[in-house]
Parts: C-alpha cells; structure tokens; sequence
C-alpha cells in the first residue's frame, strides 16, 4: 500500500464496489491490519429469570472443579472458564427485582422514577447511567487503534417488540436504552449494506464476484481463506432471504401473539444466526464490543424443542420441591449454555485476522442473568460465567467471593480491556477497587 494512502483511496484505485468493503478493509495482506496492536474484544449474553443453584454452581474452588449439569457443555472449554459465585448486584431503588436485574446489571447504577409497575414494588423508569459495554465501546472509539465501523453490536433473540424496562439491558447513557437487533437479517442488513429487496443483494453478490478475483492475487493463502469465508456467508444469508421470500409469496403471514417479533419455535435457528453473525463481524472487526440478549427479564419463551410446553418464566416461580419444574429449569440453563458453547466453538475456529491464534485468545464472554434464582428473585448470587481468554484473566477456574457488589465486576472488565478507571455506576459499591482474584 502506497505510503499516505488511505483504506478506502487504495480500495477506489482497484476499483472495488463499496459492497466489498467491508470484507477487505482489515486483511493484513493488503496492508490494513494492525499488527502491533492486539484487538481485544468483549462480548456480554444475557439470559433471564435466574438458575438452579444446585445444578448449576461447582461445590468445589479452584482449578480441580465439576461442571454440573446447566454448565456440562463448557466441559470441552474448561480450561478457558472462569465461574464466579458470590457476586452480587446490590444497587436498589425503584422497580421490581426483574426490572433492577436487568436494568442495573451492566449499569450498576439506580432506575429512574418512572410510571412502569413491576410486581408490588415501586414504579420505575430506565437507568440513570449507561452500560458497562457502551463505556467501553466509547473507550475504543476514542482511540484510533482500536476504532471499528459500528464500535458495538446489539444482538437479540426473541426480546418483545416493546420498550419497557424489562427488556433493556443496554444503555448509551441516562435515560438511554438502546435496544437490541432480534431480527437475523436485519442484523445482516446493517453489517453489510442494507438491500431493499433479495434483487439488490443478488447485484450485490454478482458485484463481489468480480471484486474477489480482482484482490485475490493480492492476498496470502490465509487472507484468500478468510474471504472466500465471508463470501460463503453472504450466500448462505442470500439463500436463506431467498427461501423466507418465497414462502412469504406461497403462504399467508400467520398472526402472532402481541408483542414476540418471531416465531418461539425458531429460537434455537435464530440465536444460531446471530451468533454466526457475531463471529463474521467479528473477523471483519466491524466492532470489538457485542451484547447477545435472549428474551428479556420475565422473559416467557417455550421451549418446545426441549420438551417443556411451560413459559420460562412460569417454570421459574415453582418451589425448589418441585423437581420436575427445576428439572424443566436446568434443561432451559443448558440449552443457554450450549448457546454459550456454540460460540466459543466457533470463535475457537476462527483464526485472528492479521494476528496470532483464534478470536477466542482475544475475546472474553460474559454469560450472566437478572437474577440468582427465579423463585426468590434473589439479586444475590448473579451467575458469572466468563468464558475466553481476551482480558487475559486466569481461567480454568471456579471461584467464591462474599457476596461482592458486582460494580467492582464491571469495573474489571473495563480495565481488563486497558480502560483504567476506579468507579462505574454507584460509587458506593466501588470502594473496594477491582474484583481480586480474576488474574
């Protein structure tokens, strides 16, 4: 690359449509990859209304730990695991317990008064301060080695078409919730141009054609690998719009209950989707931050494929006694965990772009929840699973803190990703500086 030139002035000179930027922009062979600095990335999923603590939390601590039943699929990656129990969102207020899981969990600060009423609690509103995700997001795009396209990346699978306290996680600031992308091709809208008919991404796919051969001479056999990648994607995208086109043509659109964006049944189809979004816009480095939500607090999907016919929900308030429910309940956690699994696999496979290793070496997931346990709504106890080696954390590990506030959490994501501040959210619950025993 000709010294002075920028991305896209070296791009215009090989006369590449704009549809093919985005797939080239960071390949190392065509010069455009950083490679003194390590991209390091964080990615936050959701999931709601809390576990079974007996099936889910290891008896022992340390390095020699049993992955009970919720968290068996992570047994292939336990070396790259961290469990934390004992941490705790204390941050109160108004709103219901639902309403400040979720609403204080990456903000670790206080809801507004509001007029939204949540069980027999006080009425609130959103959050006074933003997400831990988006001060880190604004962190990256303040420094011009780590700015990406988007900075960060809200992904959905089956929140409700509302805006209401229950369903919000993320925030850009006070009284700013920003929802999250729940439909698959809308998210593959805004990655990758958005078309306003299967016609337009058919010229646009025909467009990269060309492109490829053009830039293929250029690139190292890696490179060639990694765009041939994005290429297949795009057509596997292109085949599903076309199949869910033709079927719309055939079939008359069925009425769906008030408030679910999609079908319930397709929620494994769609969390698998999106995650494979994730990871393509991660080997194009769109963003370095992402937040996976699945439904919302409350939330009330049925997992049929899973032989529950109960919402998730409902099953959440039966008592410990029950053991079918909390056998229900732990088939739900593990099939969120598999979701978990699924994408540290493939960010496992993935080879880090102009660096060394797999996206997996620079990215750490954060699986969390609302709640310690449904049938209490304990803020006590949050589930923390970390899972990857992005913040250089020591992993393979299972740890038990007294009841911490999990601001001190936040914190040490934030500068584990080298932004170095001393507080976020409630300074109260930051006295204590970084959570210990992380590195």
């Amino acid at each position: 690359m000709a010294f002075g030139k920028s991305r896209r002035e070296f791009l215009r000179d090989l006369g590449l449509s704009a549809a093919a930027v985005p797939f080239v922009l960071n390949l190392p062979s065509l010069g455009f990859a950083n490679q003194q600095t390590r991209k390091q990335r964080l990615v936050i999923m959701f999931s709601p209304n809390g576990i079974v603590p007996k099936n889910f939390w290891p008896d022992e601590e340390g390095a020699q730990f049993t992955l009970k039943e919720s968290l068996s699929p992570l047994e292939p990656y336990r070396d790259r695991t961290l469990i934390l129990k004992g941490v705790c969102d204390k941050v109160r207020g108004d709103g219901d317990n639902h309403m400040r899981g979720i609403g204080c969990l990456l903000t670790g600060i206080e809801l507004f008064p509001g007029n939204i009423q949540g069980g027999s609690d006080t009425p609130a509103g959103w959050s006074s301060g933003l997400s831990i995700d988006q001060e880190i997001k604004n962190y990256l795009q303040g420094r011009p080695d780590s700015r990406t396209r988007f900075g960060s990346l809200e992904f959905g699978v089956m929140v409700p078409d509302r805006a209401d306290t229950w369903s919000r996680m993320v925030y850009s600031g006070a009284n700013k919730p920003i929802a999250p992308i729940d439909d698959p091709y809308q998210m593959f809208h805004k990655l990758y141009g958005r078309m306003k008919d299967q016609e337009s991404l058919k010229s646009v796919l025909d467009e990269l054609q060309e492109d490829l051969r053009t830039v293929s001479g250029r690139l190292s056999s890696d490179d060639r690998k990694l765009l041939e990648e994005h290429a297949t994607f795009v057509r596997e995208m292109e085949r599903e719009l076309q199949s869910s086109g033709d079927l719309t043509l055939k079939h008359q659109v069925p009425e769906l209950e008030p408030n679910v964006k999609e079908e319930n049944d397709n929620m494994p189809k769609i969390s698998k989707m999106q995650i494979d979004l994730m990871v393509n816009s991660f080997a194009a480095d769109f963003a370095r931050v992402a937040t996976l939500q699945y439904t919302n607090s409350v939330g009330g999907a049925r997992m049929k494929w899973l032989n529950v016919e109960e919402g998730h929900h409902e099953l959440s308030h039966k008592p410990d006694s029950d053991e079918a429910s909390q056998d229900k309940l732990t088939r739900i956690n593990k099939w969120f965990c598999e979701q978990l699994a699924y994408l540290t696999k493939r960010l496992a496979e993935s080879p880090e772009p102009g660096g060394t290793g797999s996206l997996l070496d620079n990215t750490l997931i954060v699986w969390t929840n609302e709640l310690g346990q449904g049938n209490s709504h304990t803020l006590d106890n949050i589930p923390f699973v970390l899972v990857g080696n992005g913040l250089d954390f020591k992993m393979g590990r299972s740890l038990k803190y007294n009841k911490v506030p999990h601001n001190r959490l936040l914190l040490s994501l934030a500068n584990g990703m080298g932004h170095q501040i001393d507080r976020f959210g409630n300074r109260d619950y930051c006295k204590d500086g970084l959570l210990t025993g992380l590195t």
